[in-house]
């Protein structure tokens, strides 16, 4: 794609002013390759423009930007550079490869109760330790959607990690958002946050809640998921751009069409399934412990590991 003359900045672009561009920045498009990757509606909405001159916009970002490749071995390369927050077990460390990676996102499905919050915020604590000791030294964005963050939990399992509970606490910046434009709106502004406050983990617990309850019925369902893959590729371009951790936390249905076998589906259809890069299946098992199955992931094999859920955290 030749690369279009005279356009250097934002404000470069066709229809875009000092005011325009402010409102772009403070939304997260802070890049002309940002832009030219945005959908022209996205663009609209944020600046109040007309559709078709956010077109013009777009198309001008796309003509102002060229291409890069990589040869696999420079991919390999910067792969080795990427970071992993341990989980606190072992077994369940070793299906993932070595803990919950940064520049991808991390889904866990389960019913009721199975322990997904709770890796989460065992995660959210230990992302905060040092390198050697299997944390990033970063803070998190913590999105809840259905009220279940207990700062009290945290404490204890910052406890028993050897940390300061305050510190660990004012480290974690949690939004309550109870429609899917908070959700959708907090992904799309955190860029600011993340960079001023070193965040290198986004859990957002759960994602579909106030979907399906805003979007019911089949008639809903191309406007829910279209919104949906945008939040979610958001999400994922922030996991990049960042180089962080995204875990999102999944409901699950009862698919009526599974006859033998576990029925257990997780909701968010193809969206989800094709966005997560690892995908985790949680069910509860004896007493305290969670058997947590590895259903996909692009470099590990399907496995299995129990864990354990303790007032400690989580453990083997």
């Amino acid at each position: 794609m030749a690369k279009e003359k005279g356009i250097k900045v934002i404000e470069d672009l066709p229809g875009i002013g000092p005011t325009s561009s402010e409102k772009l920045k403070a939304a997260g498009y802070e890049t002309l390759d940002s832009i030219a990757a945005a959908a022209p509606a996205a663009i609209a909405e944020v600046t109040g423009m007309s559709l078709e001159a956010a077109k013009k916009a777009v198309d001008a970002a796309k003509q102002s930007t060229t291409l890069e490749f990589s040869t696999a071995s420079d991919v390999y390369e910067r792969r080795k550079s990427l970071g992993a927050i341990k989980t606190g077990a072992a077994s369940l460390d070793e299906i993932l490869g070595g803990g919950v990676e940064t520049g991808g996102i991390t889904e866990v499905y389960g019913k009721f109760a199975s322990g997904k919050t709770q890796l989460g915020f065992q995660l959210s604590v230990n992302v905060q330790l040092p390198h050697d000791q299997g944390g990033l030294e970063g803070a998190v964005l913590f999105i809840d959607t259905e009220g279940t963050f207990r700062p009290d939990r945290i404490e204890g399992i910052a406890k028993s990690a050897g940390l300061d509970p305050k510190k660990v606490l004012d480290n974690i910046f949690v939004v309550r958002a109870t429609t899917s434009d908070q959700q959708v709106l907090t992904a799309e502004r955190a860029d600011k946050l993340i960079k001023e406050n070193n965040i290198k983990l986004i859990v957002v617990d759960s994602l579909m809640s106030v979907f399906r309850s805003e979007y019911m019925g089949r008639g809903a369902l191309a406007e829910r998921q279209q919104k949906l893959n945008a939040h979610i590729h958001k999400l994922q371009s922030l996991a990049d751009t960042h180089h962080l951790v995204v875990y999102i936390t999944n409901q699950v249905m009862d698919n009526p069409a599974i006859l033998f076998g576990d029925p257990t589906t997780p909701v968010g259809g193809n969206i989800v399934a094709h966005a997560a890069t690892t995908r985790l299946y949680m069910r509860k098992s004896k007493e305290e412990k969670r058997i947590v199955r590895l259903v996909d992931s692009p470099n590990m094999p399907e496995a299995e590991a129990v864990i354990k859920i303790t007032p400690m955290g989580i453990k083997d």
